[in-house]
């Protein structure tokens, strides 16, 4: 399975920056976001930024991809890892139902 990965851009050198995320430095290829400013966030994938992301969607992936290490270490309770879901009530509508109105 590949995965892509949250990192921002702490360096650029010989005009490709150097990104940090989930413990991890390396210098991405930014064919396809084109120039990308310090401090920015990507969404790397095999070495190269696929697209630019907000800090707060950069969170939100990290906490998604802390829960599928917790769920694969067996852990069950996630509500930490997604505390803007805990105790969300899912709204159902009659599509659910098996109704077709």
């Amino acid at each position: 399975m590949c995965i892509g990965i949250p990192m921002r851009v702490v360096e650029i050198s010989d005009g490709r920056p150097w990104c940090e995320g989930r413990g991890r430095r390396q210098q991405l290829d930014v064919m396809l976001v084109g120039d990308v400013p310090l401090g920015s966030w990507v969404l790397a994938f095999q070495g190269c930024a696929r697209r630019a992301i907000t800090a707060e969607e950069a969170a939100w992936t990290n906490d998604a991809l802390d829960a599928l290490e917790a769920a694969l270490a067996g852990e069950t309770n996630f509500d930490t890892y997604f505390a803007d879901l805990a105790g969300f009530e899912r709204e159902v509508g009659t599509h659910a139902e098996g109704t077709n109105r």
